[in-house]
């Protein structure tokens, strides 16, 4: 971000999400920056839903699709995607999906109104992107709606191995929640019938995530098993000089 010419401001992780959110009010109201409010900005689903929504649309016209599987962030893809998605397509089933430690749509419960106060359900977890620890105003007017057919709950730990997986086998290089997202979609398709279709929302692309969790098995330099391929021909070869 830096390099791209932004200020970078950390907040405490003891704040958790509200702590950022807070933060960018403190700093918009101080200094008569622009504030952009996505978590309740009512731009944000509109511009999904003028968007992805008829993307998908246009990219299924005359063909079948049975589910439509998506994380929650903001809930800007979820409410407004969803909302034209459901219009278009009365049947289409929608699979919300969130951190099996942090459910807060599935918990049934709302955020505290001391907006300082996290959501009850909320524990840290590893998904980035995904569930802050409230219920913003963006994704409640989308479960309100009942744009979604059912919640399936995924791990950080299985995040990771299908985001590891997709990038190693399908050549996909997403984030920790697209690889939660596909997770999602891979329960779902264990229990959906024969033949349907499954489409799910990989939201964000791996590069920016090389300094988490999900790459912190992924060694800098060679391991023995290279080093060895290495040295099985010539080329390149320098010998120590006596």
């Amino acid at each position: 971000m830096r390099q791209l010419g932004a200020k970078v401001i950390l907040t405490p992780a003891t704040l958790k999400g509200s702590g950022m959110v807070y933060k960018a009010k403190e700093l918009a109201e101080k200094h008569g920056w622009f504030y952009s409010r996505q978590f309740e900005n009512e731009a944000n689903p509109a511009y999904h839903a003028s968007t992805t929504g008829p993307e998908i649309l246009s990219d299924f016209a005359g063909k079948r699709l049975d589910y439509w599987v998506t994380g929650w962030g903001t809930g800007g893809t979820y409410t407004g995607a969803g909302k034209v998605l459901k219009q278009a397509r009365p049947d289409l089933k929608i699979i919300l999906s969130e951190p099996a430690n942090a459910s807060l749509v599935a918990s049934g419960q709302p955020t505290p109104e001391d907006e300082k106060t996290s959501h009850p359900s909320w524990e840290p977890h590893p998904i980035q992107g995904w569930t802050p620890d409230f219920i913003p105003q963006v994704l409640q007017a989308g479960v309100e709606a009942k744009y979604m057919d059912e919640i399936v709950p995924v791990s950080g730990a299985e995040g990771i191995e299908i985001s590891t997986k997709l990038a190693q086998y399908e050549g996909i290089f997403t984030g920790i929640s697209g690889g939660a997202s596909a997770a999602a979609a891979l329960k779902v398709c264990e229990k959906a019938p024969k033949g349907s279709v499954v489409l799910c929302m990989l939201a964000d692309t791996g590069e920016r995530y090389l300094s988490t969790p999900l790459f912190s098995e992924i060694a800098a330099e060679m391991n023995e098993e290279e080093v060895g391929i290495s040295l099985s021909t010539p080329f390149g070869h320098v010998e120590a000089s006596e």
